[in-house]
């Protein structure tokens, strides 16, 4: 039988117990279980993977043969599988932090990952905050559409001007989320236990090391590229989002509700709008800087989904967030406050978007406006009914099913005219 190192997140006390899964040959697979909803972060030379434990077993109670476990496959921030079992008998340990299972080779290749790299670049994936990153792109590329006049803009020019903005504009919202996971390891660790850094994929050298590589290039490439609405973007970026992170006097903004919202806002909301449109229209396309009624839209109606996110982020974190004093509102008002302080935000700036598409003159951008926020007002009233505030993994859902509206809100934005 291989050896398999298992790594708790946190020092605890430890019970194994045998976990019947249902396999070709029938036979009980040792597994270690804790508490109910615990992560374990399974290492070993052929990959890795996080697993969750669902289980209340106690070896005190008498028949607990027939007590259910539930065991989860995650890989990254998608692929769960789940097995369900029995536990057959139990050992009690007492032991903290790291210990050793021996565990069949079959289970072990049911719960591997891969090799090293693919190992490493699940971990990497997972450091990036992969949806943070699309929603900077497809903003990026949304904007960039607006200051379009004719198809002749459409010159290899423009995409050259697009792709200077993207590559730098990724890195800096690298540095930003890598940032505040370097600063963040204890919270995290409550809140957010499968990211790397978190789980011990990561040593805080190496997160240190990939923050640092992304921030130098990102500005390196703001000083090639001589835009100065770009570089004024990335450097805006950067100040807010160590003001946001860094354990230092007068910063470690995301302890006030207000300064930490206001964080997000400005750079989602204002930054990306603005510096990006001038990019493309003045250094790019050579023409003089005119606000636009789209532009006016983006900005505005970002504002309100910024904020939404902002305060929607904290609502399934505040476990973590109260035990190290973050003051989010989700704290100091409740989670179900909140919750709904965001849904009711975000059906107002889709009525309000209808009623912005119905004034146009412009057929095509009135049925694509109006349609378009339509649905997606009645895909967010539906999911909102349907979301179970008092759990932890249905308020995660609907967190990034925001972010999914997010990223249809920028496809729609181009139709405003």
């Amino acid at each position: 039988m291989p050896l398999l190192q298992v790594v708790a997140p946190t020092p605890v006390k430890l019970r194994q117990c045998n976990l019947l899964i249902k396999n070709k040959s029938n036979e009980p697979l040792p597994f270690p279980s804790l508490q109910p909803h615990y992560r374990y972060y399974y290492s070993s030379s052929l990959g890795s993977s996080i697993v969750t434990a669902n289980a209340n077993p106690n070896p005190n109670i008498p028949n607990c043969d027939d007590r259910q476990i539930t065991v989860t496959k995650r890989r990254g921030d998608h692929g769960r599988k789940k097995y369900n079992g029995a536990p057959l008998s139990y050992a009690s340990q007492s032991r903290s932090e790291k210990f050793d299972v021996n565990i069949d080779g079959q289970f072990l290749n049911r719960f591997q990952i891969g090799g090293g790299f693919s190992k490493q670049w699940d971990a990497f994936h997972r450091f990036c905050r992969p949806h943070t990153i699309i929603g900077t792109v497809i903003g990026i590329l949304s904007v960039s559409l607006l200051p379009l006049e004719q198809i002749g803009d459409l010159s290899p020019a423009f995409f050259i001007g697009i792709l200077k903005a993207l590559v730098p504009s990724v890195l800096m919202n690298i540095y930003v989320v890598g940032l505040n996971q370097v600063f963040d390891v204890e919270i995290d660790k409550v809140n957010k236990p499968d990211l790397p850094l978190a789980s011990g994929e990561f040593s805080m050298g190496t997160g240190i090391t990939i923050v640092s590589t992304v921030l130098l290039m990102s500005f390196a490439m703001g000083v090639m590229f001589k835009s100065p609405p770009l570089f004024s973007a990335l450097a805006i970026s950067f100040f807010l989002g160590s003001a946001y992170s860094i354990e230092l006097p007068l910063l470690r903004w995301k302890r006030h509700a207000i300064l930490a919202a206001a964080c997000i806002l400005i750079v989602r909301a204002v930054v990306v709008q603005l510096a990006f449109f001038v990019h493309i229209q003045k250094y790019v396309l050579g023409r003089e800087i005119s606000i636009t009624r789209p532009l006016v839209f983006a900005v505005v109606f970002m504002c309100i989904f910024s904020s939404v996110i902002a305060l929607f982020k904290d609502i399934p974190d505040v476990d973590g967030d109260r035990d190290f004093g973050i003051q989010s509102f989700s704290v100091s008002l409740g989670q179900e406050k909140v919750y709904w302080v965001c849904v009711n935000m975000l059906l107002l700036a889709y009525g309000a978007a209808v009623v912005i598409g119905a004034s146009s003159s412009f057929l095509p951008s009135k049925v694509f406006t109006i349609i378009g926020h339509g649905a997606l007002a009645s895909l967010l009233w539906l999911r909102a009914q349907s979301t179970d505030i008092a759990n932890k993994a249905s308020l995660t859902s609907f967190y990034m099913f925001i972010w999914k509206l997010f990223y249809a809100e920028y496809l729609l934005i181009p139709f405003v005219r």
